[in-house]
């Protein structure tokens, strides 16, 4: 689904990616791991469009998506969320979810302005599904509350939700699980299992390795901004050179 072929990106002398390379099979759980500042949020930003790669391309269900604008990948197929919690939080729960959903609409300047009855028709559909999102997450019963008021955990699962409502068939997810505690971190795990079951393929960077080696499929790890390794979850625990760039020496 997802091919990344010798991707750098490059800021000035510093070479954030160089030469990566990695493959996401469709219906798959893929991780991308690595020590901090290894370059994987780059690596994302690549891929979703936020930064054009110095040189390597980027290649979605086979087209050449490289540079190409944020909005046209999420067009495609791409959505992502990110490290920080990015909520409209004075927004109710329910519209962030709305607000997902803006590159499925068909309506244009005017019928929104003069509130035809397509546009109704087709706002009230949008309505519908974002309920329907937002129970698939157990957040319905919150859906009128502002997204601020929610728990930290439950803004991050908003966060979530609020991608899956482009209808994607790839999600990015930058580091889902940081900042919750142990009982949230399972609902996570059991929710990503849940995203598949909707033909929906997972890329994902996570620092919490319970997390990545129980919920993964295929890895891939990163260190200072050059793959390092990729394997099976397994093969990766065991892969001398991953211990060595976590733990160091000895």
């Amino acid at each position: 689904m997802l091919e990344v072929r010798d991707v750098t990106v490059t800021f000035g002398g510093l070479n954030a990616n160089k030469d990566v390379s990695l493959e996401v099979k469709a219906g798959s759980i893929t991780g991308l791991i690595g020590p901090n500042g290894a370059g994987k949020t780059t690596l994302f930003n690549a891929i979703s469009g936020v930064y054009k790669p110095t040189a390597g391309k980027v290649f979605f269900e086979g087209k050449d998506i490289t540079g190409l604008p944020p909005y046209k990948i999420n067009y495609l197929g791409i959505t992502r969320t990110y490290q920080i919690i990015n909520l409209f939080k004075k927004m109710s729960v329910l519209e962030n979810v709305m607000v997902g959903m803006h590159s499925q609409m068909k309506r244009g300047f005017f019928s929104s302005m003069l509130k035809t009855r397509r546009e109704r028709q087709e706002e009230e559909l949008v309505r519908e599904k974002a309920y329907d999102l937002l129970d698939f997450v157990n957040l319905k019963n919150y859906a009128t509350e502002p997204a601020g008021t929610l728990s930290y955990g439950d803004q991050r699962r908003l966060e979530i939700v609020r991608g899956l409502a482009s209808n994607p068939k790839l999600i990015l997810l930058d580091e889902p699980c940081a900042g919750m505690n142990t009982r949230e971190k399972e609902s996570l795990n059991e929710l990503l299992y849940r995203i598949r079951e909707r033909n929906v393929t997972i890329l994902i960077i996570e620092h919490d390795m319970k997390v990545v080696m129980g919920v993964t499929d295929y890895i891939y790890v990163l260190n200072y901004g050059k793959l390092l390794a990729q394997g099976t979850p397994i093969e990766v625990q065991q892969n001398p050179d991953v211990i060595t760039a976590y733990l160091g020496e000895g």
